[in-house]
């Protein structure tokens, strides 16, 4: 009992010292020693403690600093091996950042929320298994998001450093597997497209622009000031959008009437259903709302199954 209290209390002498560093509070240049077996006892017998020193870190005001200490005490080699992979990792951009230096810099500029800070840190650990080289000789990650969630499912069920909190869990997730989605917007898009967008991320939302604003790390400033703008001009669509719907119904009125004119339906419950269809599909961004009650007979001549209501 003795050895195992040691080992454990040598891995978590090790967090403490990346805490400090994190916190600019330490002048110790060396952690103290601690082995994979260590870290590996620390989390198999005192998750609870481990944990908070890992947040502790994540959410420090010198984050960047924290998360390379974590990486010199051998802590992330131990707990976070997907992580460690992105350390020296290419993304090729300007051919002067590794995906390491790129995940530090997210995580120092995202605000201090865990769920934020903790998608910074492994929003990107699926770029390591999908990089590929195209016939032009440009680098590519298709599908890295994806992977990454999968990666953090598979990092969970061998540590599962967040069992006690499944609602952290799942933000965090949800950022890894959607951290494109936002930067993915253009001024195109439809309001159709920005309501499905909203309803996709729900609750989310704002940690997701959240971590897509701290994602562009760029050091072309004319790229860096276009792709706020596009976050910043999807979040007030989203926001106008969302106070539009809410003082005025999606559907038109007379839009009943229009439906039993076109499709010689009597007055009957089934109306009723027919509009609450026609609803959800606009909800679904299927089609606009607002709009004029031709244009939703038309989407029901297109799409004849939402006429058999419930």
């Amino acid at each position: 009992m003795g050895d195992e209290q040691s080992d454990y209390k040598r891995a978590l002498s090790a967090l403490e010292w990346a805490v400090a560093q994190a916190e600019q509070r330490s002048s110790e240049p060396t952690p103290p020693k601690a082995s994979g077996s260590d870290y590996r006892q620390a989390a198999e017998h005192h998750r609870g403690e481990l944990r908070a020193l890992l947040d502790q870190v994540v959410m420090a005001a010198d984050a960047e600093r924290g998360l390379a200490a974590l990486l010199e005490c051998g802590a992330l080699a131990a707990l976070l091996p997907a992580v460690v992979k992105m350390v020296g990792f290419s993304d090729n951009e300007w051919r002067h950042k590794d995906v390491w230096k790129h995940t530090k810099q997210v995580v120092r500029q995202a605000v201090p929320r865990l769920a934020v800070r903790w998608g910074a840190v492994l929003h990107d650990i699926g770029k390591v298994k999908t990089r590929s080289i195209g016939s032009g000789g440009q680098v590519h990650f298709f599908g890295h998001a994806e992977v990454g969630a999968r990666m953090f499912d598979k990092m969970d069920r061998r540590l599962p450093l967040f069992i006690d909190d499944p609602e952290l869990k799942a933000s965090i997730r949800f950022l890894v597997l959607h951290h494109l989605r936002a930067n993915q917007y253009r001024s195109s898009w439809t309001d159709s497209a920005v309501r499905r967008f909203a309803r996709e991320m729900g609750a989310h939302m704002d940690d997701l622009f959240c971590l897509s604003r701290a994602d562009i790390t760029t050091k072309r400033p004319e790229r860096k000031r276009r792709g706020l703008r596009q976050i910043n001009e999807l979040q007030s669509r989203v926001s106008e959008l969302a106070a539009l719907d809410a003082e005025k119904p999606p559907l038109p009125k007379g839009v009943g009437d229009a439906i039993m004119v076109a499709f010689e339906i009597p007055p009957s419950k089934r109306i009723g259903d027919i509009k609450r269809n026609l609803e959800q599909a606009v909800t679904a961004g299927r089609v606009d709302a607002h709009q004029d009650a031709a244009i939703y007979v038309d989407f029901l001549r297109e799409n004849p199954a939402l006429l058999e209501g419930d």
